[in-house]
């Protein structure tokens, strides 16, 4: 899906999801109140086009990391810790052993997270799906204490943005990838989690706003969390980037896209009034 098609859907389906109740629409996890004291964080995704370069490169265990924690870190912008995740795989003809690679890449990762496997669902669709090709979604639910939410409400100029490295594409921008070329087995290295690095930095800052740089690049998911006025400025030579993208621009991706599609090696950004001394600082509000 295109970003202006990704945003027409969401303002297309604005009115109906918030006659529901829901607020918020729109940021990377949804939260419903469990109670007085605390909600559950909700985030849905999928691996997307990535997985057909996975089924290809035999690395479908890849492509079941990539996407617990591509929830897992959806889910950790509301300011939660995760609780368990459910998978959904379909594909014109279940395969059994397709289906193991995925479900055991994820399950690495929500171990090392804390996160329940919880179940799934498997469905074989032939008409829907092509031959040999398969789907890969899931679901993240955490949990967050109402005093705990992050929601950017309190970014203010003169914020810092401090950025985490990723491991390079991550799960996207691969429709655009595909049409450049082969791509070398690296490239599909799995989408990092930043369970580690979110609480290492909250213990030391005071943490306004977390953005998982997922489709739309630095500055479009910086702008799902800020509020109205407050603008994210990036210092675009403060970190190197992974090989993948210097690929991406020899085939003739410009700058501009690139930075509109890609995490161009940062994949989490934190807004903090104050960063620590040894903080990837990469850019600031104002």
């Amino acid at each position: 899906m295109s970003l202006a098609t990704a945003d027409a859907v969401v303002e297309r389906l604005r009115a109906a999801v918030e006659s529901t109740g829901a607020t918020s629409f729109g940021r990377f996890a949804g939260l419903f109140p469990l109670d007085g004291d605390r909600f559950l964080a909700a985030s849905t995704d999928s691996v997307g086009s990535k997985l057909m370069l996975h089924r290809r490169a035999g690395t479908l265990r890849w492509g079941g990391m990539d996407l617990a924690a591509h929830c897992i870190d959806d889910v950790l912008c509301s300011g939660a810790e995760p609780l368990f995740l459910l998978d959904y795989v379909a594909a014109a003809h279940i395969e059994l052993e397709q289906v193991a690679e995925l479900v055991e890449g994820a399950a690495d990762v929500c171990r090392s997270a804390g996160c329940a496997l919880i179940g799934g669902e498997t469905a074989e669709l032939p008409g829907v799906y092509r031959d040999q090709e398969l789907d890969f979604a899931g679901t993240c639910v955490g949990l967050v204490a109402r005093d705990d939410v992050i929601d950017g409400s309190r970014c203010a100029p003169g914020d810092a943005i401090v950025g985490f490295a990723s491991s390079g594409l991550h799960t996207n921008g691969f429709s655009l990838v595909r049409t450049l070329g082969e791509i070398d087995r690296d490239f599909l290295a799995p989408h990092r989690l930043y369970l580690d690095d979110v609480r290492a930095l909250r213990a030391r800052a005071d943490v306004k706003a977390l953005a998982h740089v997922t489709g739309g690049g630095i500055l479009g998911n910086l702008l799902r969390v800020l509020p109205a006025g407050v603008r994210a400025h990036i210092d675009w030579d403060a970190w190197e980037r992974p090989a993948v993208f210097e690929w991406i621009a020899e085939r003739g991706v410009s700058e501009d896209e690139a930075r509109r599609v890609f995490n161009l090696g940062i994949g989490m950004c934190a807004v903090v009034s104050e960063p620590p001394q040894d903080a990837l600082v990469i850019g600031e509000l104002a």
